[in-house]
């Protein structure tokens, strides 16, 4: 992607040899949507790696243009993109409130930091601090210079510039593609916020312009997200048998279902974000999971006494994933009932177990919002305006606006 990359310095490399982040190795960046293109096998530390090198790119452009950066906030500021998805499970988004509920990979990227922070600072003991100190303050936007916490986290950050010219070359997706070295070269700082000067504005709205094209045409794609409803529902599926729910036969509930330690760990107990205290068991059985514990696991559960989760695994091993159709407007009661009668009598489940056959979803993405941090554009006599307002190619409302489309996933009967 980008050529040779540089570790500046010994911090950045023993960071980089943590098990939390060589265990991004094993965990796909785009999750299922090599079922859809097949050259999207690239992992989370390809991603990670390249969002470090262009974040030590946009600190060499902003020291060009008289912006004060010391090595210090250089190397913290490498570091806090480096870990910024440390804490994505398996399959990075898809399985984010499916394995443990109501907790975020921001959240357990946060709690990664600081036991990375904590293993170092073992390492290397100083009387300033621990060694990453300032990266964990510039990703919770707690430093005093905002605009590195914005090479991080917003509207045009240095995360999307490398995931978009990721995404697009795995994919083969050419509309992807964006100038992330132009766009490097034009950031400035003001009021210590970041602008792009304004002879960067056509590679801002060509980035816009990808961002959307990509999200509808590869994150959001039908048939990635029916794969992703139908992973979510196996894995479902395994946890009420797991946790003995009343409407799994009592002999498959006692059987074990097949797993490696750290799935088990969170198939058989419910694990809250209080859970993840720094140096739990959850925490580091947590850092254990894979790509690999999931399709390991469902290969398993295909002879599985269970006729929801066999029938469902077999499926998704053999891509006879859900299919997906657009609905106009949601599903009525009268509806959602005669699909679970459909199912239970063609596949000889309750009409309780029949849901998990079927996925009412809801996709959606929004380009540009006004009320996050905005892309503003420097013009030549000083004054700033949001690309929102200053585009003239781009129009305000179907920027700004956030399209949806409603579909219903469907196991496909054999006929």
């Amino acid at each position: 992607m980008f050529g040779f990359l540089t570790i500046p310095n010994e911090l950045v490399y023993d960071v980089l040899q943590h098990p939390y982040v060589q265990r991004l190795n094993r965990i796909r960046q785009l999750g299922l949507s090599y079922l859809v293109y097949p050259g999207a096998m690239h992992s989370r530390f390809g991603h990670s790696l390249g969002a470090m090198h262009l974040m030590q790119e946009a600190v060499y452009s902003l020291r060009q243009k008289g912006v004060t950066i010391t090595e210090e906030e250089e190397t913290g500021a490498m570091i806090a993109i480096l870990l910024h998805d440390v804490g994505h499970g398996p399959f990075s988004h898809v399985l984010e409130h499916t394995i443990v509920d109501g907790v975020t990979h921001e959240d357990i990227s946060l709690l990664m930091m600081e036991r990375i922070n904590e293993d170092l600072a073992k390492k290397q003991p100083s009387k300033d601090g621990k060694p990453l100190d300032i990266a964990i303050a510039i990703f919770k936007n707690e430093y005093p210079k905002h605009f590195l916490h914005q090479l991080i986290s917003s509207q045009l950050d240095v995360d999307r510039m490398d995931y978009l010219c990721r995404d697009s070359f795995f994919t083969g997706v050419q509309e992807g593609r964006v100038a992330s070295e132009r766009l490097l070269k034009m950031l400035d700082v003001r009021d210590d916020r970041l602008v792009v000067q304004v002879k960067g504005i056509y590679s801002v709205e060509k980035f816009l312009v990808a961002r959307r094209l990509m999200y509808w045409q590869v994150y959001l794609h039908k048939t990635s997200v029916a794969a992703e409803q139908h992973l979510i529902k196996i894995l479902s599926r395994a946890k009420e048998i797991a946790r003995g729910a009343t409407n799994c036969q009592l002999s498959i509930i006692n059987s074990q279902l097949f797993c490696s330690p750290a799935l088990h760990y969170f198939l058989y107990q419910p694990i809250s974000l209080s859970d993840f205290a720094l140096y739990s068991e959850a925490l580091d059985q947590y850092a254990l999971l894979d790509d690999n514990d999931v399709l390991c696991a469902i290969k398993a559960w295909i002879s599985s006494g269970d006729k929801v989760l066999s029938a469902l695994s077999r499926s998704f091993i053999d891509r006879s994933l859900f299919r997906g159709e657009l609905l106009e407007k949601p599903l009525t009661d009268e509806e959602k009932q005669a699909l679970n009668k459909l199912y239970a009598e063609a596949l000889g489940v309750s009409e309780e177990e029949a849901h998990y056959f079927w996925s009412e979803h809801i996709s959606t993405s929004n380009t540009y919002s006004e009320k996050a941090d905005t892309i503003d554009i420097l013009y030549s006599d000083g004054s700033v305006r949001d690309i929102a307002h200053a585009s003239e190619i781009l129009d305000l409302a179907a920027l700004t606006r956030k399209p949806t489309k409603r579909y219903l996933f469907k196991y496909r009967l054999q006929s």
